[in-house]
C-alpha cells in the first residue's frame, strides 16, 4: 500500500445541464476539476463567446478548475475534408484557453459500416496529424479516447496512431468501458502497449457479454488491475468519471446526480483497496 492521491474530475453534464448544478454535485462528491462536454444542453463548440464567459464566471467563483475540454472532434465519418475537423478543433481550442484547460478530448474518426478499417488508415493518419500541429502551435495537448467503432478503438491501432503522428500534442484518454464493448481485455491486452502515452483515466465498467455499462470495478473492464499498474507506474494524472449509466448514445452519454454520486463511490471504493485517495 501507498499514500498517492489522484485528481479527480467528471463529466458535468452527466449530470445535469445546468453548470451550477454540475459543479455542486461534482464538489460534494470531493471533486476540484470538471470535463466540460456541454452548458445548458449545448455542445462546448457551440457555445459563444458571450456563454463562455459565463461558463468560465461560474468555474470562478467556485473555484472549479476544468480538467478537459470533451470536445466531438473525429467523432464523425472519415470522408469529411480535413478542414472541416480543423474549424471545430479552432473552436474546442478557444473554449479551452478560455476555461484554462490543458486537455482536449479527441476521436479518430468513423466509416461506413462496409469499408474495412485497415482501408482508412492513411486518412486517418492524414486528419490526426492536422489535429495535433494545430494543437502543438496553440500549446494544447489531445487525448484520443478509444471510442468504439473508431480507427482507433483497439490498442494496437491506437498506438499506431500515437506513434504514426509522433506529437508531444497527442497523448492517450483510456476508457476501459470502451474497450470492453469492442472485445477487449484492456489491462491483458492494452495496458503495457499504452501506458508510455496514457496520459489520462475516464472511469467507466461495462460488461463483456451485453456491453452495458457499470460503475468501475462492477464489470469487465479489469479496472482494479488497470488503476494498481497505474499507480505502481507513477500515474498522476486526472481520472475523470464518465458513468455513462442512465443513458449512452453517439455523441456522449447521461447518469443523472444520484447515479452519478454511485459511480464516483464505486471508483473511490476501488481506488481505496489499493490505497490511492481521489480528490
Amino acid at each position: 500500500m501507498t499514500d498517492v492521491t489522484w485528481t479527480l474530475s467528471g463529466f458535468g453534464d452527466e449530470i445535469g445541464d445546468d453548470p451550477h448544478v454540475q459543479v455542486a454535485v461534482l464538489q460534494a462528491l470531493d471533486a476540484k476539476f470538471i470535463e466540460v462536454r456541454s452548458a445548458w444542453g449545448t455542445n462546448i463548440i457551440d457555445l459563444d463567446e458571450a456563454q463562455l464567459d459565463q461558463l468560465a464566471a461560474v468555474f470562478s467563483e467556485r473555484e472549479m478548475g476544468v480538467s478537459a475540454i470533451a470536445s466531438p472532434v473525429g467523432k464523425v465519418d472519415v470522408s469529411l475534408p480535413v478542414d472541416h475537423e480543423l474549424e471545430r478543433l479552432t473552436r474546442a481550442i478557444t473554449a479551452a484557453h478560455r476555461l484554462d484547460s490543458p486537455y482536449i478530448r479527441i476521436f479518430s474518426f468513423f466509416r461506413d459500416a462496409d469499408i474495412e478499417v485497415e482501408s482508412i488508415r492513411d486518412e486517418v493518419l492524414l486528419r490526426m496529424k492536422a489535429l495535433a500541429d494545430l494543437a502543438e502551435r496553440e500549446s494544447i495537448v489531445l487525448l484520443h479516447e478509444n471510442e468504439k467503432d473508431i480507427y482507433g478503438d483497439t490498442p494496437g491501432r491506437v498506438l499506431d496512431i500515437i506513434e504514426s503522428v509522433g506529437s508531444h500534442a497527442l497523448k492517450v484518454a483510456w476508457d476501459n468501458a470502451n474497450f470492453v464493448q469492442v472485445g477487449v481485455k484492456p489491462f491483458t491486452d492494452g495496458f503495457a502497449l499504452l501506458r508510455p502515452h496514457l496520459e489520462y483515466l475516464q472511469v467507466k465498467d461495462a460488461i463483456a457479454s451485453t456491453g452495458e455499462v457499470v460503475p468501475a470495478g462492477e464489470g469487465d473492464g479489469e479496472l482494479l488491475e488497470t488503476v494498481t499498474a497505474l499507480r505502481d507506474s507513477g500515474f498522476s494524472g486526472f481520472t475523470s468519471l464518465e458513468p455513462h449509466l442512465s443513458m449512452n448514445h453517439a455523441l456522449g452519454g447521461f447518469s443523472g446526480p444520484e447515479a452519478f454520486g454511485r459511480a464516483a463511490r464505486a471508483f473511490a471504493q476501488l481506488t481505496s483497496t489499493i490505497g490511492v485517495k481521489t480528490q
